[in-house]
Order: C-alpha cells, then sequence, then structure tokens
C-alpha cells in the first residue's frame, strides 16, 4: 500500500456535472477501499485549478494551489499509474474569461485575461491562460493509446431499454456539405523523419512577398521515424464557400449549422469559427468594422460575446436592429437551445462536432429551430479531412432508416492518441499568417520537409505522429482483434498524404503478424458504410483510427447504440505500463449542472465512473499481485449490472430519482456483492456489517436524499464551487454519510 502522497488510485478533480456527482459517489469509493488498505489521492485538473496554479505571484498561501496537471504529466509516464480520469471542460475563450471573473470575485487576484495583448505583462498573462485553453488536459495525460467500447452490461440493457431514435425519411433534406479544395485535406503534405533530418532542431519560417524571413517556430525535438504533416486552410476559399453555403440552405429550405471542435482545435476552429459569423452577419461586419475593432469585438467569440459588447456600444441598439434584419433574410440557424434564443454561432464551446452530428443522426436528421420546431438541416463541416464519415452515415441512414438499438451490433474502437498524436497535438505549431508568403519546415540538416504558398489570414499548421506511438497503436488493434475475432477495419485512405506514410508503418506489421488478408484497410467514408452494414446486421467491427476520428466515433456508435457516449469504458493503455481510465467518452454537461442549481436535481449518469473504477481496481490487482483488488473490481461490475437491471439510473426529471440515488443503490449493491462472494470470505466479513446496515437504512436513506429536491441550491461558485457547500447539496443524507463515514 502507498500513502496518500503517493496514492494507489488518483481521481481527478475536474468540472461542472462530473465534478458534482464526484462529491456524492468518491465518499463511497474511499470508504469501501479503505477496508482493504487501498488509498485514493486527487488532483485538481478543473479549469480553475489550472488558472490558479500558473498565477500564483499574488495569491496568499492558503489559496495557492499546486500544477497537478504537470504532476499527473509525470504519472502517467510510470509503471505504476493508476488514474481515473473524469470529462474536463475544454476552455473557450468566452468560458476562460468567465471563469477569471468568477476567481476575481472570490478574491483571488490574478489578471484580466488579455484579448488583446499590448505589455509584456498582458503577452506574458495571455500566454499562461492560453495553456489553459482548449483541450489542455488530454494531450498531457494520454501517454498511451486508446481502447474504448460499450460495456457489455451497458449494451445489454439498451437493447432492453431501447432508447428514442428518430425516424429517417428517403426525401429528407439533411446533407452534409464541406468545402473538399484548398482546405487542410487537399493542402497536405507528409514525410517521415530520417536520421540525418532528425538529428537537430527543426523550424518553420515564412518568406514574405519582399523575402523578409521570420521565423514561426524553432527548436522542435522529433525523433526518426516521426510521421510530419503540414497542410493549411484558404481563408479565401473559405469565405466562398460559406457563402455559397448560406445561399444552398436558404434555396433549400432547411437550418443552417455549423460543425467543428473549436475546444479541441483551439487555435485553428475558433478562427474558422469566426468567419462563419462574419459571413452570417456581411453587411454588418462591413458597415461597423472599424467601430467593432474599436470596442474590441472579435467574431471568434460567437453571437454571445459580441451582443454583449455591442449593447454597450453608444449606437448598440441600432446595431442590434441591423443585425435582426440580416438574420431575418438569413437563413434559420440551428439552435443550441431555442427557447432561449442561443444559436449555433453563439459560443464556439457549443459547436462540438463529435456531440453535434450523432444528435442530429439519432434524430432522423433533424436539429431544433428558432420556432422551437425540428427541422432539416445543412450540417456544414468546413474542413473535408473527416467529413465523409457523417456524410455517409446520413446517406446510409435515409437509405436504410435508423439504426434499431433492440439488434444492432457494437462498433469497438482502437485509437492512436499517445504523445498528443496527429491534430490534436498541433496547438503550438498552428498559425494564422499575418501575411502572404512561403511557408516552410526545415529540418536542421538544410532538407525542406514542407512547403506550401500562403496568403494572410490562411491557418497553416504542421502535426506528428511519432513511431512508438504508431507501432503501439498497431498491436493493440492486433490483440484487440484476437481477444474478440471481431471484423477489424483500419481507417485509411491510401490518397491522404499522412495516412499514406501511416500505411508504411501498418501494412508490413500486418504482414508480419499473418493478418494481411484478415484485416481490412479502408477510407473513412467507405469505413464508415461498412460499419453501418456490419451492427445493422447485428454483428461487431473494430475500428481502428488517427486521434481525431478516435474522439468522433466514440461519440456516433455509442449515442446510436446505448443513447450516450458517457457510458463508454474507456482504457488508455499508458507506454510505459500504467493506466489512465477515462469515465466515458462524454463531455462535463453544463445543462446538468444548471438543473441541479434551479431544481436540486442532477441527472448525470456515473456509470461511466462506475466502470473505470472496476477496471481501474483489476489494473491495481495485477500491477501491485492485489487480488483483493481484483474481488472489489468484480464486484463493482456485479453492481452496475444490478443497478441496470433494476432500473436505478438517474432520471431526467426533478422528483424522479438522480445521481446522488444512483450512487446509494451502487454502494448497496456493491457492498452486498462483496459480502457475499465466495472467493474471499475475510473480505465478505468485513463487508457484511455495511452491507446490512445499508439494506436495514435504505427507507430513510432515500427520504433524506429526495428531502429538499425542486429546491433551488447555492453551490457558491460554478467553475470554483464551494467544496462545504457542494457537499452539502451532494451529501444531504445523515444517515448514509454516518455509514459511510464511520
Amino acid at each position: 500500500m502507498s500513502d496518500q502522497t503517493t496514492p494507489d488510485i488518483i481521481y481527478t478533480k475536474t468540472d461542472e456535472a462530473p465534478q458534482l456527482a464526484a462529491a456524492s459517489l468518491l465518499p463511497i469509493i474511499r470508504r469501501f477501499l479503505s477496508e482493504l488498505d487501498i488509498s485514493v489521492g486527487t488532483r485538481d485538473i478543473s479549469l480553475a485549478g489550472r488558472i490558479l496554479a500558473v498565477f500564483p505571484e499574488k495569491l496568499t498561501d492558503a489559496q495557492k494551489i499546486s500544477d497537478d496537471l504537470a504532476v499527473l504529466g509525470g504519472v502517467v509516464k510510470e509503471a505504476s499509474a493508476n488514474v481515473i480520469k473524469l470529462p474536463n471542460i475544454s476552455a473557450s475563450v468566452p468560458q476562460l474569461i468567465e471563469a477569471v471573473t468568477e476567481l476575481q470575485g472570490q478574491g483571488y487576484d490574478i489578471p484580466d485575461y488579455p484579448a488583446d495583448p499590448k505589455t509584456d505583462a498582458e503577452v506574458e498573462a495571455r500566454a499562461r491562460y492560453d495553456a489553459s485553453k482548449g483541450s489542455a488536459v488530454n494531450p498531457v495525460l494520454r501517454e498511451g493509446n486508446s481502447d474504448r467500447r460499450a460495456p457489455s452490461s451497458v449494451k445489454a440493457y439498451a437493447k432492453a431499454n431501447p432508447h428514442r431514435m428518430g425516424k429517417w425519411s428517403s426525401d429528407s433534406k439533411t446533407c452534409v456539405s464541406t468545402m473538399g479544395a484548398n482546405d487542410f485535406r487537399s493542402n497536405e503534405t507528409s514525410v517521415t523523419l530520417t536520421d540525418a533530418q532528425a538529428d537537430g532542431p527543426i523550424r518553420i519560417e515564412l518568406t514574405g512577398a519582399d523575402g523578409a524571413v521570420s521565423t514561426l517556430k524553432d527548436g522542435l525535438a522529433m525523433p526518426a521515424g516521426t510521421i510530419v504533416d503540414a497542410t493549411f486552410l484558404s481563408v479565401a476559399a473559405l469565405k466562398d464557400f460559406y457563402q455559397a453555403q448560406i445561399d444552398k440552405t436558404l434555396v433549400d429550405g432547411t437550418l443552417f449549422s455549423l460543425h467543428m471542435k473549436a475546444t479541441m482545435m483551439k487555435v485553428s476552429d475558433p478562427i474558422i469559427f469566426g468567419h462563419a459569423v462574419v459571413a452570417y452577419l456581411a453587411p454588418v461586419f462591413a458597415k461597423h468594422a472599424d467601430a467593432f475593432k474599436a470596442a474590441g469585438i472579435s467574431p471568434n467569440g460567437g453571437f454571445g460575446t459580441m451582443f454583449e459588447a455591442i449593447d454597450a456600444m453608444p449606437n448598440g441598439a441600432d446595431i442590434r436592429a441591423e443585425i435582426a434584419a440580416v438574420l431575418a433574410d438569413r437563413p434559420p440557424l440551428y439552435m443550441v437551445n431555442s427557447d432561449r434564443g442561443i444559436t449555433n454561432l453563439h459560443v464556439p464551446s457549443d459547436v462540438i462536432i463529435d456531440a453535434s452530428m450523432p444528435a442530429v443522426i439519432r434524430a432522423g436528421g433533424k436539429g431544433w429551430g428558432p420556432d422551437g420546431n425540428e427541422d432539416d438541416t445543412n450540417c456544414v463541416i468546413p474542413d473535408s479531412s473527416y467529413a465523409p464519415v457523417y456524410d455517409a452515415a446520413v446517406k446510409f441512414c435515409k437509405a436504410n432508416g435508423a439504426l434499431d438499438p433492440v439488434t444492432s451490433g457494437t462498433v469497438q474502437n482502437v485509437g492512436l492518441m499517445a504523445q498528443k498524436a496527429e491534430e490534436y497535438g498541433s496547438h503550438p505549431t498552428t498559425f494564422e499568417m499575418p501575411q502572404a508568403g512561403t511557408v516552410r519546415v526545415i529540418a536542421s540538416n538544410g532538407d525542406v520537409l514542407h512547403e506550401h504558398v500562403v496568403e494572410a489570414g490562411d491557418i497553416w499548421r504542421m502535426a506528428s505522429a511519432r513511431r512508438a506511438p504508431i507501432e503501439n497503436w498497431i498491436q493493440l488493434a492486433i490483440d484487440r482483434m484476437a481477444a474478440t475475432g471481431y471484423e477489424t477495419i483500419f481507417w485509411l485512405d491510401r490518397d491522404r498524404a499522412h495516412d499514406a506514410e501511416l500505411l508504411k508503418y501498418v501494412e508490413p506489421a500486418l504482414a508480419k503478424a499473418g493478418l494481411t488478408d484478415a484485416v481490412k484497410i479502408m477510407d473513412p467514408e467507405a469505413a464508415t458504410t461498412r460499419s453501418f452494414e456490419v451492427i445493422y446486421k447485428g454483428d461487431n467491427t473494430i475500428a481502428v483510427t488517427g486521434n481525431v476520428l478516435r474522439d468522433y466515433l466514440t461519440d456516433l456508435f455509442p449515442i446510436l447504440e446505448v443513447g450516450t457516449s458517457a457510458k463508454m469504458l474507456s482504457v488508455v493503455k499508458l507506454m510505459q505500463g500504467g493506466g489512465l481510465f477515462e469515465t466515458g467518452a462524454g463531455g462535463s454537461a453544463p445543462k446538468h449542472v444548471e438543473q441541479l442549481v434551479e431544481e436540486n436535481h442532477l441527472r448525470w449518469d456515473s456509470l461511466g465512473e462506475f466502470c473505470a473504477l472496476g477496471e481501474s481496481l483489476r489494473f491495481l490487482a495485477d500491477n501491485q499481485s492485489n487480488a483483493a483488488a481484483a474481488i472489489l473490481g468484480d464486484a463493482v461490475d456485479t453492481a452496475t449490472e444490478r443497478l441496470l437491471t433494476e432500473g436505478r439510473s438517474p432520471q431526467r426529471k426533478v422528483g424522479q430519482p438522480d445521481n446522488r440515488d444512483s450512487h446509494f443503490w451502487f454502494a448497496r449493491y456493491w457492498a452486498e456483492a462483496l459480502a457475499t462472494q465466495t472467493v474471499n470470505a475475510d473480505v465478505a466479513a468485513q463487508f457484511k456489517g455495511l452491507s446490512d446496515a445499508l439494506a436495514a437504512n435504505e427507507d430513510a436513506i432515500i427520504a433524506e436524499l429526495s428531502a429538499a429536491r425542486g429546491k433551488a441550491v447555492d453551490l457558491g461558485g460554478y467553475y470554483n464551487a464551494s467544496e462545504e457547500k457542494t457537499a452539502a447539496v451532494m451529501r444531504p443524507s445523515a444517515t448514509l454519510n454516518g455509514l459511510l463515514d464511520a
């Protein structure tokens, strides 16, 4: 056993609904594991925690916190790592500003977020804040590749209790529209570094039209065998594309919806999002460009922050009237929240393609319009790298109808993720071009690895994937195929530059394993169609993908198969031997927090946490030769299956059971499973008293849990909630608390 300095299991403190749920669930986990001398520590990787960690200078000693993300970045490189990672906020700029404002209001002396830094101090503050923006956490922790699948208990429950699926019509006007030219996909070049090219730092240079050379990035170290990609998206082509899609949507009489990932792709996608905002309100921006610039208005923040800033302008009411007039002539926008008037272009962090596109497909190709009714929609996905996946899904459903959860098979995923693989690691080498010119990537031996002619405003990026993670990913896929016998498909496009380089690793490895004919290699569009064919027939398949498609597919298929991606089993097999156990593939559910605050009802389902806990305990059993941990883990699975079978999951409406009720039932069933198991009599005896007490006090506990439902609650903050107030809300049963804290 280790002490709390180096606990056996680390449970992350994150944000929003998962963190609220942790206030209820973590005391249960600690109580059970302490019986067998297994320690559980926590590390704070919440947005508020990350901000405070990088601005310690003016904080009191009581306010200072350690940089737990950096600590965990070291932990995951150790063989003993055992981390349960909950979903966290991938912050957009508006979210970051909200968090900063809240922390300042709580007495934390941290600087404002400088939207337009001018002084050296502002530039430094902006750099620190930007490190917390977007997907700041996952690239640090994911030192391994991904194995994601729906647990058998979840699939069985979905088959017995199918979720609602929208009805598809063959004449649906819903479609996917993408650039197809002059975008990241079409402009991509790729090389695999030789020993000579990797023997020293790589630099990125921009040579302007006047011949002047500026360094965009220097000192990039990459080992031989690394695949290095570079590409750019033409902003002129993007503007033409947006105008064409606005016109098309108006003619078709559908909704206009934008789908991208402005959180994970935190440099490029907010810019692309901002161009959509400008395109939709083009006459307004043309007329008021100078005034907007003077007011510090950036379209990259969306309608939300833009409208707030306009309202503060002397002629704000007139401008808002002009905006209303322009919107009246535009196609209706896909709505995030029709009741509150929140459109698809209000907040960039609301535009998350891996959540929004599955929602449209599950709904039969429908999205919510401003009138509160469902309608067909033009799904606008600017870059064509992965848009064909959703295009194929839409076309398949039009031709074949909605997936039937009762009879469907499953798509598992093995994803290349380790060491910031591919586009999701490209943030530090993504640039909005300050001028026209030529971008070159130059190796230390003088070789020009990439060269692109760009215009001012174009978005250029470089990404990479290293040999060791690639080889590990291929072997993980082979192992999963051997373990399941499922049809296995590598989703790789021979005509895409990056994928062609990947295949130079994949095909020899498959040949060496004797699997050349057993494993399919298909481009993503064809692989999507094939996967739908397989699961529609009730069979199963493994999708072996790169990093972005790992993210997209582990939302798409689970949402169709089991109704949510939050119930996925997500295991990251760390390359140094440790384990990272992610609690599902869903986000952090801000709407769940809103409901809790207003009605004291939290509908967050902790099934993902249960699944991760079981896997973490079994990993601990193997890693530390701790047989009792395996018993705990197996009992977690027993409790989870019973919780599902007996319908104890959280429900959506106040007055129904919520997250806290499900935690009680989980504890009740977990204790009973441990007390009645026959593998270890000593363990059974240790848990008999707790099991009996939970059963005997069932009625009292349920009554105490539900006593204050329907009333507004105060958490003392959103991004940095009070631990005491949160505990009071999330642990309202004195009886249950007494049993757990004994």
